[in-house]
């Protein structure tokens, strides 16, 4: 690999600013997602109606990434993800401060269209970043994220523990997230333009063909964790007989080893390969819908969800990482960005199709076998692990690709 084209204090900055993007959108996201029963009171959104309104900021999200491969074609994705976070903020805002159940469709519509845009981005810059760099850095990117959901869900219980307002909770967060925003904005590195002739071209969809195991990886890794973030709580509960306080706890002790397994999983890339940290998360994660299916009560119901917050943590960014890095060493920086922005779409796949299919399953068979269909397909990674690297992949301790200066 040749040495990074911009300085190195460049980069390092690009780093943080790009962290710190992640952290905002981790904590607005998870302000959205855990109020979304005071919206639905707020708005006297029906229960025939919700799902509705849930199922269209997803897609709507996939329509977004795709319209962003297109404008990355065109403007740098840092360009991009600095418009689009300011508007997600304001959009979180709009769906706490609007009047009918119209408006607050219309903002939801705004905030799954640029959110698909922005987490198109954000993986784009982490990517190339990464590859600047020339060692794994995009699970410390996850991990930022991570931190920023626990905060945002932090906030969201606070708000409902002294009975504010969304507009009263969304108002105050957005006052200071969407400065941040534009602030950190200006310090994003964006990728190498392609040089002349060098664009992806023809032959991106070939490069999608062979990224198939990548995409499937993706939208499974999705559906586990959505069955986390959708049932725990009802699982724990219902089926374990824990109390309606205990219940809750799961999801927080998943986000918490989410962040912890993120904070430590570059480390284990740059030691032992992305492959190897995949196969182990993934063994990892399919014991935890193991323990969870078999638990005989609530705390060992926990201890499951804690392996599989261990486990489905290190998955997701490595299938960014891994195809990004095939896409550019195949096809060049263009089709980076492109096979980034439709690998993204089966992350909303993921997400739309893991809380029917385990409630629809439950209801038809048991809630623990249908615990065993997410693991059945969380395992189909080892099939696909080849896919996360090579040889020359492996970055870090004894396995460092070539460069001129230590980039910190």
């Amino acid at each position: 690999m040749t040495a990074p084209r911009v300085p190195e204090a460049q980069l390092r900055h690009g780093r943080i600013s790009l962290a710190l993007s992640f952290f905002i959108q981790g904590a607005v996201f998870a302000l959205l997602v855990t109020r979304i029963p005071a919206i639905q009171d707020r708005y006297g959104i029906s229960d025939a109606l919700l799902p509705a309104f849930l199922a269209a900021v997803p897609v709507l999200a996939g329509v977004g990434s795709v319209v962003t491969e297109q404008l990355v074609k065109r403007v740098p994705a840092g360009r991009v993800l600095r418009c689009v976070q300011p508007l997600v903020c304001l959009a979180l805002l709009g769906v706490g401060s609007v009047g009918t159940t119209a408006q607050v469709a219309v903002a939801l519509a705004v905030f799954g269209l640029s959110v698909g845009a922005l987490d198109a981005s954000m993986n784009m810059l982490g990517v190339s970043l990464q590859r600047a760099y020339g060692r794994s850095i995009m699970l410390g990117f996850h991990a930022a994220y991570s931190l920023g959901g626990i905060v945002g869900a932090s906030l969201a219980w606070a708000g409902a523990h002294w009975k504010l307002s969304l507009a009263l909770l969304y108002g105050p967060v957005v006052a200071v997230l969407l400065p941040l925003a534009l602030v950190v904005g200006r310090w994003f590195v964006d990728r190498e333009q392609p040089e002349a002739g060098e664009g992806a071209g023809a032959a991106v969809p070939l490069a999608m063909r062979l990224m198939l195991p990548l995409c499937l990886v993706m939208a499974f890794a999705y559906i586990g964790d959505s069955t986390v973030s959708n049932w725990s709580a009802k699982y724990l509960q219902d089926v374990l007989g824990s109390s309606e306080q205990l219940a809750t706890v799961p999801y927080n002790v998943y986000m918490v080893t989410t962040l912890l397994g993120r904070v430590v999983g570059d480390l284990g890339v740059r030691r032992f390969g992305a492959v190897a940290v995949v196969r182990c998360g993934t063994v990892v994660a399919a014991g935890g819908f193991a323990v969870v299916a078999a638990a005989p009560g609530p705390w060992a119901g926990m201890a499951g969800f804690t392996l599989l917050g261990l486990g489905l943590c290190v998955i997701v960014p490595q299938t960014f990482a891994a195809a990004g890095r095939y896409a550019f060493e195949n096809h060049g920086p263009g089709a980076s960005d492109t096979a980034i922005a439709r690998l993204n779409i089966f992350n909303y796949v993921g997400f739309l199709i893991g809380s029917p299919l385990v409630g629809a399953l439950g209801d038809a068979w048991s809630y623990r076998g249908a615990m065993l269909v997410p693991m059945a397909l969380v395992l189909v990674t080892l099939a696909y692990a080849r896919s996360f690297g090579a040889p020359k992949a492996l970055y870090g301790d004894g396995h460092e690709r070539p460069r001129t200066a230590d980039v910190g």
